[in-house]
């Protein structure tokens, strides 16, 4: 069974508003600031991302690793975290 972190739940409870790119589930600081320098400074320009990519976890996590150098770990949790958001909310 998959566990996910309290960041992840936190961000897949609530509207994702105006929220920065590090409130996103995998990315930290380093991966944030690798993002933001590309012009992925906020979660819904991320989200935008992922819906580019038609919602495909794998060219997504793909895109997450060849943009930041995101491991596959929080590549894969970023796009986990984005999924269930979508699910939610769209």
């Amino acid at each position: 069974m998959s566990t996910t972190s309290q960041k992840h739940r936190d961000f897949v409870a609530e509207p994702m508003g105006d929220k920065p790119v590090t409130a996103l589930s995998g990315i930290g600081e380093v991966l944030g600031n690798k993002l933001e320098e590309q012009g992925f400074d906020r979660a819904f320009v991320v989200l935008g991302q992922y819906l580019l990519l038609r919602k495909d976890g794998e060219l997504f996590t793909e895109w997450l690793k060849d943009t930041s150098g995101a491991n596959t770990r929080n590549a894969t949790s970023c796009s986990q975290c984005l999924r269930e958001w979508c699910d939610s909310f769209l």
